[in-house]
């Protein structure tokens, strides 16, 4: 992007002097207290449709949000805009609100002594000097490698190339204020295979904090395709009870619920399966899931939470047990427990694997399901209900056997954690979730 310099690190100084001007506004205006988000981020995105350009977008955003404190009471607000009037403005709008909400003990920022004291750099930032040009035709190549790969490809639902790049400052009226810049580039290809009198589609991608790291193009295109025509002659399955093994793209998902599950907000509210189960093993006894936020390069790297409190490596299941909720300052101070610098989310899950791909695990499985797609959102939080539609592969023999579509799979989480039967070493490295394909004891498809 020929403005690739403007957005990046050189423009952190700029945001934390507007931070510093938005926290002595609060304060000049009556604010007992005051938090502060501003971000500034600009991208190109471009799509290719039947060998033909569908979009080129540029975009460019920045904006802030404010949350102030009087006593105890709490306010928040968003702009767009970034002038001295529009942070006058803001402050004020904040101010109002928290005059008319009630009094909450467990509001405010959190204990100054806790705030990050470095902000380390963990290499997030890599400005992709690419031109419309240039992705147009890296996106042309993906889908021509796609059409090129199978005769069954009969048409296309989007190749994207997109590049992004952000900063984001935070600061609270504590005097701290840290940032970070970062990028994140990516390129999937999305086709639609023909033939057996059905019609499917499928779809692949690659993400990265550097453009130059991507896969290569076609290959991408090529997986797409492959991934499309292996799907033809779908059918249901009978009703059964049997092992169902969760590709690694689909198993991020399952930790990701369980993330929430033992979220501060869920547990406080009482709307969690896993409300009072610190300290229960919820897992088989080799398994580990623990953060790692100061990971280089990684997808979700952070020195600091959304309070601004220091990051930190830590387990959440230790040896199958649950060893530490997700906390935030709020919902520490609800549950009247410290906070885990959680607020905003968890930087970097790695989850325990073996060393068996997802092959040696389909052998090991025998007979069952592979799914690799998954529909709708089924789970009931506070029961641990889990339903979903799915659509994969029939495993016989340790083999696949044909593709399976209109099927739900369905069981309890807290008994599908303990019939985890073992992770495979294909990690998916495109998210914070780092974790391989699952294979699960025995589950209900529900079919025809």
């Amino acid at each position: 992007m020929s403005s690739a310099q403007s957005v990046g690190p050189q423009a952190l100084p700029v945001l934390q002097e507007q931070v510093e001007q938005i926290l002595a506004e609060a304060k000049r205006q009556g604010a007992s207290a005051c938090e502060v988000a501003v971000s500034l981020e600009q991208g190109l995105s471009t799509s290719v449709r039947q060998r033909e350009v569908e979009t080129v977008e540029f975009n460019r955003d920045q904006g802030f949000g404010i949350t102030l404190y009087v006593g105890q009471r709490k306010g928040s607000a968003s702009t767009s805009a970034s002038g001295p009037e529009a942070i006058r403005e803001t402050v004020a709008a904040a101010l109002a609100i928290a005059q008319h909400t009630s009094e909450d003990e467990h509001s405010g920022l959190a204990d100054a002594a806790l705030m990050a004291k470095e902000i380390k750099d963990f290499d997030l930032f890599h400005a992709w000097d690419i031109s419309p040009e240039q992705a147009i035709e890296r996106a042309l190549i993906c889908e021509a490698a796609a059409f090129d790969a199978d005769s069954r490809i009969k048409n296309a639902d989007g190749t994207t190339l997109s590049t992004s790049q952000g900063c984001r400052v935070y600061g609270n009226s504590h005097g701290f204020i840290g940032g970070s810049a970062s990028t994140r580039h990516s390129l999937s290809c999305v086709m639609i295979a023909e033939g057996d009198g059905q019609m499917q589609r499928d779809y692949w991608y690659d993400v990265n904090r550097q453009g130059e790291l991507l896969a290569d193009a076609a290959s991408i295109g090529r997986k797409a395709a492959q991934r499309a025509a292996s799907r033809l002659g779908a059918r249901p399955v009978p009703t059964c009870e049997v092992p169902v093994l969760f590709s690694a793209e689909l198993a991020g998902g399952l930790f990701g619920s369980f993330l929430s599950a033992i979220s501060g907000g869920n547990l406080y509210r009482k709307s969690s399966f896993l409300e009072g189960a610190m300290g229960q093993r919820l897992f088989p006894e080799w398994l580990t899931l623990d953060e790692r936020p100061h990971l280089m390069r990684g997808m979700g790297s952070s020195a600091f939470d959304g309070d601004g409190l220091a990051t930190y490596a830590k387990p959440f299941v230790e040896n199958g047990s649950l060893v530490s909720y997700v906390l935030g300052t709020y919902s520490g101070r609800k549950l009247g427990l410290p906070s885990t610098a959680n607020a905003g989310g968890v930087h970097n899950l790695f989850v325990t694997h073996g060393a068996e791909d997802q092959d040696a695990l389909i052998r090991r499985m025998d007979r069952g399901l592979l799914v690799t797609e998954l529909m709708g959102h089924g789970l009931n939080m506070v029961t641990g209900d889990y339903s979903r539609g799915a659509a994969g592969f029939w495993v016989e023999n340790g083999e696949i056997q044909f593709p399976v579509q209109e099927v739900t799979i369905a069981g309890n989480m807290r008994d599908m954690f303990k019939q985890i039967v073992a992770i495979g070493s294909d990690l998916e490295l495109r998210s914070h979730i780092r974790t391989g394909s699952v294979l699960i004891e025995r589950m209900t498809v529900a079919g025809s």
